[in-house]
């Protein structure tokens, strides 16, 4: 069962075609495959879209006390 929060990791080098019969290609030795279809780089995951959580006791301060 896949998650569609996250990605596939999937060990390389990878091909997939896509729905519009464009073929996709990394040669990398582990490939990171988005689920959710919200990456910049589909089909690879990017974490583009993910939200960024930040501190707000840190907002306006910067890493010094």
């Amino acid at each position: 069962m896949l998650d569609h929060q996250g990605p596939v990791l999937i060990e390389g080098p990878v091909e997939i075609v896509l729905e519009d019969g464009t073929v996709a290609r990394s040669d990398r030795f582990v490939v990171a495959v988005c689920t959710c279809r919200r990456s910049r780089s589909y089909p690879w995951c990017d974490t583009s879209h993910r939200a960024h959580r930040r501190n707000p006791s840190a907002r306006g301060k910067g890493s010094c006390p």
